[in-house]
C-alpha cells in the first residue's frame, strides 16, 4: 500500500498549523492548560488538516521556494499572534478585576503559583478567569472561535499575511483589559471604600478600637459576598468582553 501526499496540501497544512499553534500556546483556556507537548501538536495538526480539507486551502497561492516558505511561515506567526492577542487581552480583564479586588479586600499578599507559566497569579483573578472560561464554553464561545478562525483563512489565505497592522484596534483591545476589568470590580471596590471610610471614622472617634483585626475579616466577608451578588448581574459586561474578541478580529482582518 502506497500513500501519496500532495506537496501543496502539506505546505497549506504546515502554514495553517503555525497560525493555530500560536493561538493554542498563548490564548487562555488553551495555552494555560497543562497538557503534554505531543498532544497539543497532534490537536493542532488534526485541526489544521480538517480546515485545509474542508475549506480547500491547498488550492490557493502557496510558496514554491524555501525562502518563500520561511516568509509565509513568519506571516502566519504574526497573524496567529494578533488573533491570540485579541483573546488574551479580553480575558485579561478578569485578571485586572481580580487584582484590583485583591488589593482592596486584603488578598494582595496571598498569590497563587501558576504551575504552567511558573509565575504568581492573583487569587481572585485566577478564580474569575476560571469562571470566565466556564461561561465562555457554556455559551458555545468555542464554536464562534472556530468560525472566526475559518473566516480568518477566508480573509487572509495561508502564507499571504496581513497587509497592515491597525494600531487603533490594538489600543482599543488593550483598553478592554482595564476598562471592563475595573467595571467588573467597581461595585466591590466602591463598597469596600465606604467600609474603609467608616472604619477610619471609628478609629478617630474610638482610639482604643483595633481597626486592623476588625477590618480584615469584615472586608473579606463583605467583598466576597458582594462579588457573589454582583456576578449575577455581570452577564452583559461579560458578553461585551467576549464580543470584543471578534470585534478585534474583524478590525484587524478586514
Amino acid at each position: 500500500m502506497s500513500i501519496n501526499l500532495d506537496s501543496a496540501w502539506l505546505v497549506a497544512a504546515f502554514l495553517v498549523s503555525l497560525r493555530l499553534g500560536v493561538l493554542f500556546v498563548i490564548a487562555p483556556g488553551f495555552g494555560t492548560v497543562l497538557l503534554p507537548g505531543p498532544f497539543r501538536a497532534l490537536v493542532v495538526l488534526a485541526l489544521a488538516s480538517a480546515l485545509v480539507g474542508a475549506m480547500g486551502l491547498a488550492t490557493g497561492r502557496l510558496p514554491d521556494s524555501v525562502l518563500g516558505l520561511i516568509s509565509a511561515g513568519l506571516n502566519e506567526l504574526v497573524v496567529g499572534g494578533m488573533l491570540a492577542f485579541g483573546l488574551f487581552a479580553a480575558f485579561g480583564a478578569f485578571t485586572v478585576a481580580g487584582r484590583a479586588m485583591d488589593l482592596q479586600i486584603g488578598f494582595g499578599a496571598a498569590n497563587l503559583i501558576d504551575p504552567v507559566s511558573r509565575t504568581q497569579a492573583p487569587l481572585l483573578g485566577t478564580i474569575l478567569n476560571l469562571l470566565a472560561l466556564v461561561v465562555f464554553f457554556a455559551i458555545d464561545g468555542h464554536h464562534l472561535l472556530l468560525r472566526g478562525l475559518a473566516a480568518s483563512f477566508e480573509r487572509i489565505p495561508p502564507g499571504t499575511g496581513l497587509t497592515e497592522i491597525v494600531p487603533r484596534a490594538l489600543a482599543l483591545q488593550f483598553g478592554i483589559s482595564f476598562s471592563a476589568g475595573l467595571a467588573l470590580a467597581a461595585p466591590v471596590m466602591a463598597f469596600l471604600l465606604l467600609i474603609d471610610l467608616g472604619l477610619a471614622v471609628m478609629s478617630r472617634t474610638m482610639p482604643q478600637f483595633n481597626v486592623f483585626f476588625v477590618s480584615l475579616p469584615l472586608k473579606i466577608f463583605a467583598g466576597l459576598s458582594l462579588l457573589a451578588l454582583s456576578l449575577a448581574y455581570a452577564g452583559p459586561l461579560m458578553n461585551r468582553i467576549f464580543g470584543s474578541i471578534f470585534s478585534f478580529w474583524e478590525g484587524v482582518l478586514y
